[in-house]
């Protein structure tokens, strides 16, 4: 049988594994931040989709450095032993009443990312229609529980109505754009809206 590509521990997911992260996604995150400056020490963050918890772990290890905190939330439980102790680990779906009165009781926050994607069909067509939903309901989020100033990064499949997502984001935000990572894989049809700087007043 023919051995994918993704079959195969590429730089990224070697590089992972040697760092102690549960996931390659992590290098996505790093570049993100590096280039357009999300999350400082001190903040509040809130990360939608968190499993396996790569992305939470490195916002802890590197971003906060021991300064403010994380909420993360996943409908699967956050691949982390132990759970840093600037992290409180929601299992449930983000979206739900129930998990939505949490995130308000630990909110608001100074940023929220979210590498979040549906689950798959081979469909593109429904995989990017749920891609778009979820990213939908991100910014729903972000509107609500993300304070003035704030910033916030969400993953959606190219095709998903990206330019629509964008369009609210530039309404929110006072800068909004389309980001590919390098750590993205070559055959891969997401990308990563970015909202820098919300406007004051549009909760």
């Amino acid at each position: 049988m023919a051995v994918s590509r993704r079959d195969k521990a590429d730089f990224y997911t070697q590089k992972a594994h040697k760092e102690g992260y549960p996931a390659r996604s992590v290098y996505k995150l790093e570049e993100i931040n590096s280039t357009h400056k999300l999350i400082k020490p001190g903040d509040s963050v809130l990360d939608v989709g968190a499993a396996p918890g790569s992305w939470t772990l490195y916002t802890h290890r590197v971003l906060l450095k021991g300064k403010g905190r994380i909420v993360s939330v996943d409908l699967n439980p956050i691949s982390l032993d132990p759970i840093p102790p600037t992290v409180t680990a929601l299992v449930g779906d983000a979206f739900s009443k129930e998990i939505r009165t949490r995130l308000v009781e630990e909110g608001p926050y100074d940023a929220i990312i979210s590498d979040a994607a549906p689950m798959t069909t081979g469909n593109r067509i429904v995989d990017t229609s749920r891609s778009e939903y979820l990213a939908e309901q991100v910014v729903m989020l972000a509107e609500e529980q993300l304070k003035a100033h704030g910033n916030m990064v969400i993953k959606i499949f190219q095709g998903g109505g990206e330019q629509e997502v964008l369009k609210r984001m530039r309404e929110i935000f006072q800068k909004a754009k389309a980001f590919k990572p390098k750590a993205s894989r070559d055959d891969s049809f997401e990308v990563f809206l970015i909202g820098l700087d919300k406007k004051e007043g549009t909760n």
